[in-house]
């Protein structure tokens, strides 16, 4: 990847500023978020839990503006279909006097947060949630716990738990793999299928939702290779490949999706790591940018993106090259609403990294800015 100096990154930032204040068809394709400030939400592993932030766009530039929500210990945010309610996942030991973890709910209203509901999820250390598109039914991900969990949501507001499970299964990795670690929840493109990545056994396990009622039944499994640890699945905008990144052998499944039963196959499998190299290594996330053209992957602890060039008709992909991160453990990255940024959630080096982005080209800037933020987990956009 073109290596770009500061100058080059002041450059870049440059150009958006003015392509944005210049070209009427720039402000359409990426809407007024492009000229005017937005807010961000972003969760925090600290008492804090939710900050805000103000973005923007024709600089990339971020600037605090105060709590959103006091609430422990925040791993992860999700909107609501509509962006109307906002829900956290809480990496706790106990809640309500109980072992589990803390799914909560909140009302976006002039870009703050206000509180309506808070229950129990099925386990400890609660790290992940998704809403389904009808905004009727939300999962929850325990990675301690090794479980999880749905809920039906009305107005905004979760029921109690009305589907738990518990996870059984392990793999050969003793040290992260001693008992089953349930991570990330998602959905099909389509609404009709439910997964929940279970790092600790090496599967992704697939349900059939009823988003009405939020229960779910069982619907098949997706084994990984042994010690990879599926973390991770995101599904291209082709609506046949997804991606899912295995932690613990800093690999991506390439996957086909199958829309008649939910299933996923393996086409192939991408190394993460640069050739020779050995040493500690977790990977990430993916963002696939919206015209499905340019797909990211980030590995922590040696601390790198790596962007690729995706086939928007296949989903397959072809490497460009690896970039900074921009600081320790990239938790969580997105791109903004213009896709002329990238920001990264260092959680270890306290900060949220922003890098320009070439559109066109999908490069990222070698060199970004970085803005203080106490152990980001996750960005979201209001």
């Amino acid at each position: 990847m073109k290596k770009l100096s500061r100058r080059d990154f002041l450059t870049a930032a440059s150009t958006v500023a003015l392509t944005a204040a210049v070209t009427p068809g720039f402000a359409a394709a990426s809407g007024a978020a492009a000229i005017r400030r937005r807010r961000i939400f972003i969760a925090s592993n600290a008492p804090d839990g939710i900050l805000a932030y103000d973005w923007d766009p024709v600089h990339g530039e971020l600037t605090p503006a105060g709590v959103a929500a006091r609430i422990p210990k925040v791993a992860w945010l999700a909107f609501s279909h509509g962006h109307e309610f906002v829900y956290s996942a809480s990496e706790l030991d106990s809640f309500n006097g109980k072992p589990a973890g803390e799914v909560a709910s909140f009302r976006v209203r002039n870009g703050k947060l206000y509180p309506l509901s808070a229950v129990n999820s099925a386990g400890v250390g609660t790290c992940h949630v998704a809403v389904d598109s009808t905004g009727q039914m939300l999962l929850a991900a325990d990675y301690v716990g090794g479980s999880a969990a749905s809920f039906r949501i009305h107005e905004g507001r979760l029921s109690a738990a009305v589907w738990t499970e518990r996870y059984t299964l392990h793999g050969p990795n003793a040290e992260r793999q001693e008992s089953a670690h349930a991570h990330f929840a998602s959905f099909s493109p389509d609404n009709r299928f439910a997964y929940i990545n279970d790092l600790g056994g090496d599967c992704i396990h697939i349900y059939r939702p009823n988003t009405a009622t939020a229960e779910i039944t069982p619907a098949g499994t997706y084994t990984g290779a042994p010690g990879s640890g599926p973390r991770t699945l995101r599904f291209h905008p082709n609506g046949r490949t997804a991606y899912c990144v295995n932690e613990l052998a800093s690999t991506v499944d390439v996957l086909q999706w199958s829309r008649a039963d939910g299933s996923l196959a393996l086409i192939t499998r991408i190394e993460l790591l640069p050739e020779g190299y050995h040493g500690p290594t977790r990977a990430c996330d993916t963002v696939i940018s919206s015209d499905g053209r340019f797909v990211y992957f980030a590995n922590r602890d040696s601390d790198f993106l790596y962007a690729f060039k995706a086939d928007p008709q296949s989903g397959s992909l072809t490497p460009m090259g690896r970039s900074s991160c921009g600081g320790k453990t990239p938790r969580n990255f997105v791109l903004d609403p213009t896709e002329c940024w990238m920001l990264v959630a260092n959680q270890d080096s306290n900060v949220v990294s922003v890098f320009a982005r070439n559109p066109e080209t999908g490069t990222l800037a070698a060199e970004g800015r970085n803005f203080a933020a106490k152990a980001p987990m996750r960005i979201l956009f209001v």
